[in-house]
């Protein structure tokens, strides 16, 4: 298993009052959406070895 990725705010209102929800999702206290957050990978400027 990996660890959680831990969001800073909410991308829906901004605000910063997240809390733990389900198994990789967080709730924001203030708009109430639940939302996960995905690490989809790095990527290298083109043409970079």
């Amino acid at each position: 298993m990996t660890e959680r990725a831990t969001p800073f705010y909410c991308p829906f209102c901004g605000d910063e009052d997240l809390r733990p929800e389900q198994e990789h999702a967080w709730l924001c206290s203030s708009c109430r959406r639940v939302f996960t957050v995905k690490f989809l990978g790095i990527q290298l400027p083109e043409g970079a070895k």
